[in-house]
C-alpha cells in the first residue's frame, strides 16, 4: 500500500485546528518554508462532489495563480483576439 501522507509533490505537513472564530493558524516551520510574509494574500479553493458540500480545501498564493491563470489562458485569449 502507497503512502498516504506523500503523494507525488503533496504531503500532509500540518494538521489544525479551527478556533471558535473560524481562523487557522498555519506553524511557522510552513510559512517560512512557503515564504509566507504579513499580508501576503491565498487563494482557498474548496473541492466536492457538489456544491452544497466541500470536502477539500486548498490554498495557492495569488501570486503563482496569477501566473498560473495567464500561462494557462494567455495563448488562448491572443488566438481570440488576434
Amino acid at each position: 500500500m502507497r503512502n498516504m501522507s506523500k503523494m507525488g509533490c503533496c504531503k500532509v505537513d500540518a494538521v489544525v485546528s479551527v478556533d471558535s472564530k473560524g481562523q487557522i493558524v498555519l506553524p511557522k516551520d510552513l510559512r517560512e518554508r512557503a515564504k509566507l510574509k504579513p499580508n501576503d494574500k491565498l487563494a482557498i479553493i474548496g473541492c466536492g462532489d457538489n456544491e452544497e458540500e466541500v470536502c477539500c480545501i486548498m490554498m495557492i498564493k495569488v501570486e503563482r495563480l496569477a501566473n498560473s491563470v495567464k500561462e494557462t489562458l494567455g495563448p488562448m485569449f491572443k488566438e481570440i483576439f488576434k
